[in-house]
């Protein structure tokens, strides 16, 4: 199979890009917002995209995405879909097939084996599904073995699926970039009287740790001059029992649980935040995408030192590392950040800076492309 290239080239920074227009299917979860972005992002880099899914799309997908959605049999259809997948590529025939999330849609696309694969981890199912037992860690190096090229979006992540199969050799890192033209700092007037802000933008389940975060509020010494406050943004499961530990920790009064709100209103939520805080648990927590979308809006962060979040954190510059599930040690460093409007502008304005050089949206989507020439060892 070859791919269609496009003699035209491009200049991203000081390396030639060259623009190779692609047929991709994109095999991964419609209703997610990254699934989203990258079949919009494929799209206005001019290849055609076609998101084969057993979720239901999102409204945010563009028109020209082509959408092929599968029944979902209550799960089992990624083992009953296989013949209706052969049947939808063999029409579309793709260049290049991306599926994401290693267990679901990596075990679907294993029944065709005429296109090349690039498989993107997401996170628990290379954390969590493996140690359910031995038949889970063999099944699901069986989907990674399928794949032509692997995909993580953190270093932390890509080292510790090529632990699962010791012949793996090699996982591309591609990070979940962030849109510096939506996420990026207000201003804000220094010398107005508002209380000041710690917040966090997470799912209300237990793996993400909010519970260690109403600890480290509550032990918060009050600062009278402005007041405090703490906003969870955010909804989900565990969310009764955070709002009652936020009443046996005496906080209620200073402690604002807001439902989730869509990814293009969550720049106006940071705008209001004076210091960002994610203190997960667990290292399926591969990837800090909301730390970065915070940092690229100018706001220190303090993150617990847990799977991919302290490669997004340059410690004691953009934020500060704590360990996990200490929110004594959490509650310092807040309360340091809390202290010093300077400490705050100065990890800020790094934070920004990082972002800009690290994980811009465009740069990412890039080296996303790249990764999707390299599926039949064609990139140079």
């Amino acid at each position: 199979m070859q791919w269609k290239v496009d003699p035209e080239r491009k200049t991203t920074g000081n390396d030639e890009l060259q623009i190779i227009h692609m047929v991709i299917a994109l095999l991964a979860p419609g209703s997610s917002i990254h699934t989203v972005r990258w079949a919009n992002a494929f799209v206005f880099r001019g290849h055609r995209v076609h998101l084969i899914t057993q979720h239901a799309p999102s409204d945010d997908l563009v028109p020209s995405v082509s959408v092929h959605l599968l029944p979902h049999f209550s799960g089992a259809g990624y083992l009953l879909n296989g013949p209706r997948l052969k049947r939808i590529l063999r029409t579309i025939r793709p260049d290049v097939v991306n599926a994401h999330y290693a267990t679901g849609y990596g075990t679907l696309v294993r029944s065709c084996s005429e296109f090349p694969v690039v498989l993107n981890v997401w996170g628990s199912d290379v954390y969590d599904f493996p140690r359910k037992g031995p038949i889970h860690r063999w099944w699901l190096c069986g989907n990674l073995r399928r794949a032509d090229v692997l995909v993580s979006t953190s270093e932390a992540m890509a080292d510790h699926t090529l632990t699962l199969c010791p012949e793996l050799t090699r996982a591309t890192v591609v990070p979940f970039g962030v849109d510096t033209e939506l996420f990026k700092p207000v201003f804000r007037d220094p010398h107005a009287v508002a209380p000041l802000v710690v917040g966090t933008v997470k799912t209300l389940a237990p793996k993400y740790g909010i519970d260690t975060l109403l600890h480290a509020f509550a032990l918060l010494p009050l600062l009278p001059a402005h007041g405090m406050e703490l906003h969870v943004v955010g909804s989900g499961p565990q969310e009764p029992e955070l709002r009652a530990l936020a009443r046996s920790l005496g906080i209620t009064d200073r402690v604002r649980f807001i439902p989730r709100v869509p990814h293009d209103r969550v720049p106006g939520v940071l705008a209001g935040f004076d210091v960002y805080v994610a203190l997960s648990r667990m290292d399926s927590e591969s990837f800090g995408v909301a730390v970065i979308e915070a940092s690229a809006c100018g706001i220190p962060v303090v993150v617990s030192d847990v799977g991919g979040l302290p490669e997004v954190v340059k410690n004691g510059i953009t934020g500060f590392v704590v360990p996990r599930q200490e929110a004594s040690a959490a509650a310092e460093k807040i309360e340091q950040l809390l202290r010093s409007p300077e400490l705050r502008e100065r990890m800020g304005k790094a934070g920004v800076d990082l972002v800009k050089s690290q994980y811009e949206w465009n740069a990412c989507v890039d080296r996303m492309l790249h990764a999707l020439q390299q599926g039949d060892g064609t990139a140079h």
